[in-house]
């Protein structure tokens, strides 16, 4: 729908362009970032944002759906729950929901009511791995994108390790998907009652009908509570999964592990055969668009504390009350989850793919001697986990930092801490490199307003501090050969060469014409700049001598552009469309020789779309909706392009010897592509949320023959060739008790 005259133009920097819907709660918008992504964009009523109850729940919604992520669950990729309006933005899926499906088309076949609840198993599995219980899990609220559903609107959800808020005389959720002790015993609500709504989901979705259906919302809640459902023509193999799901009883339903073996033992092969045959004869009163009577009286209604909510108000009136839907819909009223009905040991799940397992590829590098499988946390002081650490793996160790340790080296093959030095300064290191036995960090700015900071260099086996210098850095700092690459000052700095042994400095180069910014970049361990100031400036991509600083203009362009790397002697830049934001949409590639600076354009044939990584001689674009796209960069065509349903991938790396792609989402799920192909060969479970919902930093680790991956302070290493392996914890309490002590 068009923006109409109330419509604000931007909500939170993000340009509305038109309306996807209204709720009781709120108005939700399609919206477009600064660098042009699309998201769902919403927010709540004004009169809803002076209730100060609503914006502690509002408050509460919105931290317990950042941690909530998953291959069929939408993003949330920013929120400001104190702003006039309060506001929360998800990644925009462009797809029908369920209901309209339903609606326009008529019920699903067997075989796509199958897939929907595979999807819908693992999406739950990642809403309750974080103490999630979605509250609301209707058609209303499931996208069919053609890659699978996703999971929206967590509008009543909370996490369990907050208070329950209550609005006396309301319920939560929408009747006919709701389990019977979210209507009579709110406060005893589990993940037990997702399961619920999720059978009766999947009737809806199989027969176009709820299986409790009944003339008005109130006899609808009766059935709920004290009738068995109407599963007439359900397909048979489905019948008996569903009828688990809607068992009365919240210890009857099975959890998520049981449930995702039940839906895995089905055929989609004889379904999709059963989908030709005559269902089953439908009873008189059983038949879609038919409506149960109720076969006991009414009287007794539904359990005590709903029957003094039902007394004395009329159908309408009660129809006004639980009807939930839209944003922020309804109010808190969950309790603390019990059984979080996911996966017990949380092991990575196997995606099947054509030709997977059928033989081993060979392995990109032995395992570490020792290796098992295993998981970290990095803790503070407070044991809360540090979700701004960054890492870096080298030789068998993985070198991290976070907000509240300067660094800490971790055994690849155990994932024991090997030393940690701690700090009280939050903020304490940003960045991380290692080489050759040396770890550099940059220490947080100075105090004072200048914007000064450490470097450091510390021992990599003690973790002792080597040297310290302190200066303005603007970029990246990195090592090349035996020295420390940083682009020291403002406005009028220097490239700066500096012993890694000692931090004295080896050679200064100012930047070109005193005004660009410039950017130090490490590429085959040469050190290179990439110095850019306004469009109108364009972009100088510079070569530096290692041994003086020396610099050598490789190319200058108008506009900008962007460096990703080296493919045999060739710089390749890549140069976005006119107009396009870097890292949108590019229309081709420059391969520039670094030593004669004879240059080569190469168009891109369909322009792909999102972050670029370089990897031997091809080039993966990742868009923030999970799309992968491999282009060879000798001829500009397009590979394969995946979409990988997995939000929020990082930078890829590619092993030609066991022909994979590896990509890490900011939730720490890992995803293997066919290196020739891009089909999936199989994606884990998500470890949990960054503070920010971005990508940045989210990326694989190899150490050896293993990948190690992080989100939200924690660790995880994998066996690329064997995902399935199950984990252990590194170690009790993650860090030794002393070292905690220390922080």
């Amino acid at each position: 729908m068009p923006l109409g005259a109330v419509d604000p133009d931007s909500v939170g920097g993000y340009q509305l362009l038109d309306r996807l819907g209204s709720g009781g709660m709120g108005v939700v918008y399609l919206a477009r970032s600064a660098s042009g992504r699309q998201v769902a964009v919403k927010v709540v009523h004004a009169q809803f944002a002076q209730n100060e109850e609503f914006r502690i729940r509002f408050r509460q919604e919105v931290a317990a759906v950042r941690r909530v992520s998953g291959a069929f669950t939408a993003s949330v990729v920013d929120a400001d729950p104190d702003a006039g309006l309060p506001w929360m933005a998800t990644l925009y899926v462009p797809a029908p929901t369920l209901s309209d499906r339903v609606d326009k088309q008529g019920p699903l076949p067997a075989v796509e009511v199958l897939r929907l609840a595979r999807g819908l198993v693992e999406a739950l599995g990642d809403i309750h791995r974080v103490d999630v219980v979605h509250r609301d899990l209707k058609p209303a609220n499931v996208l069919m994108a053609p890659d699978g559903p996703r999971v929206i609107d967590f509008g009543i959800s909370r996490a369990v390790d907050h208070e329950s808020l209550t609005f006396t005389g309301h319920i939560m959720g929408t009747p006919p998907f709701m389990s019977p002790e979210a209507l009579s015993r709110p406060r005893e609500v589990t993940a037990a009652s997702d399961i619920f709504s999720l059978g009766a989901l999947l009737v809806y979705a199989a027969t176009g009908h709820g299986p409790f259906d009944a003339e008005s919302p109130y006899l609808t809640m009766y059935q709920v509570v004290h009738e068995q459902p109407v599963l007439d023509r359900v397909a048979p193999p489905l019948r008996g999964v569903v009828e688990r799901c809607l068992d009365k009883d919240p210890s009857g339903r099975p959890d998520l592990e049981e449930l995702a073996r039940m839906l895995g033992e089905l055929s989609e092969e004889g379904l999709a055969a059963g989908d030709d045959a005559p269902g089953p004869a439908a009873g008189p009163s059983s038949g879609p668009g038919r409506l149960r009577p109720l076969s006991t009286p009414l009287s007794p209604l539904l359990s005590r504390p709903l029957s003094r909510l039902l007394r004395g108000r009329s159908s309408l009136a009660l129809a006004a009350v639980v009807t939930v839907a839209g944003l922020g819909a309804g109010v808190l009223v969950l309790a603390g989850i019990r059984d979080t009905g996911g996966p017990t040991d949380d092991r990575p799940l196997a995606v099947p793919s054509a030709g997977v397992g059928r033989s081993s590829p060979a392995r990109e590098a032995a395992l570490p001697a020792g290796w098992h499988s295993w998981e970290l946390t990095l803790s503070g002081a407070n044991g809360e986990p540090d979700a701004f650490t960054d890492c870096r793996a080298y030789e068998l160790a993985v070198y991290c930092n976070g907000d509240r340790f300067h660094a800490a080296r971790i055994d690849a093959a155990s994932g024991r801490v090997d030393w940690r030095v701690p700090s009280s300064d939050p903020g304490a290191s940003s960045g991380i490199d290692v080489r050759a036995g040396r770890v550099l960090l940059r220490g947080p700015a100075s105090p004072d307003g200048s914007q000064r900071q450490d470097l450091i260099v510390l021992d990599a086996d003690t973790g002792k501090e080597i040297w310290t210098r302190r200066a303005v850095f603007t970029g990246r700092v990195a090592f090349f050969g035996r020295a420390v690459l940083s682009s020291d000052g403002i406005g009028d700095g220097s490239l700066v060469g500096r012993d890694a042994a000692t931090g004295a400095e080896l050679w200064s180069t100012p930047w070109p014409g005193g005004g660009p910014l410039c950017q130090p970049l490490v590429f085959d361990d040469a050190p290179y700049a990439a110095c850019s100031g306004t469009p109108e400036e364009g972009t100088t991509f510079l070569r530096l001598d290692p041994g003086n600083g020396t610099p050598e203009e490789i190319i200058h362009m108008k506009g900008l552009a962007i460096a990703v790397g080296l493919d045999g002697g060739d710089l390749i830049v890549l140069v976005p469309d006119a107009g396009a934001v870097p890292e949108e949409r590019f229309r081709s590639l420059l391969r520039v020789d670094v030593r004669t600076g004879s240059r080569r354009t190469v168009k891109l044939s369909e322009r792909p779309v999102g972050a670029a990584t370089l990897a031997g001689d091809r080039l993966f674009f990742v868009q923030d909706t999970g799309r992968v796209t491999a282009v060879d960069t000798t001829t500009g065509d397009r590979l394969w392009s995946e979409d990988t349903a997995v939000d929020l991938l990082g930078p890829p790396i590619a092993s030609e010897r066991e022909g994979a792609v590896h990509l890490s989402s900011y939730s720490g799920r890992l995803v293997a592509l066919d290196l020739r192909t891009g089909r999936k060969r199989w994606q884990t479970t998500a470890m949990g949320t960054s503070a920010f919902g971005s990508s940045e930093g989210a990326f694989p680790m190899r150490t050896g023959g293993s990948l190690v991956t992080r989100a939200n302070g924690s660790l995880r290493s994998i066996d690329p060739l064997h995902p399935n392996t199950g984990r252990r914890p590194a170690g009790a309490g993650s860090l030794p008790p002393e070292e905690r002590a220390g922080d």
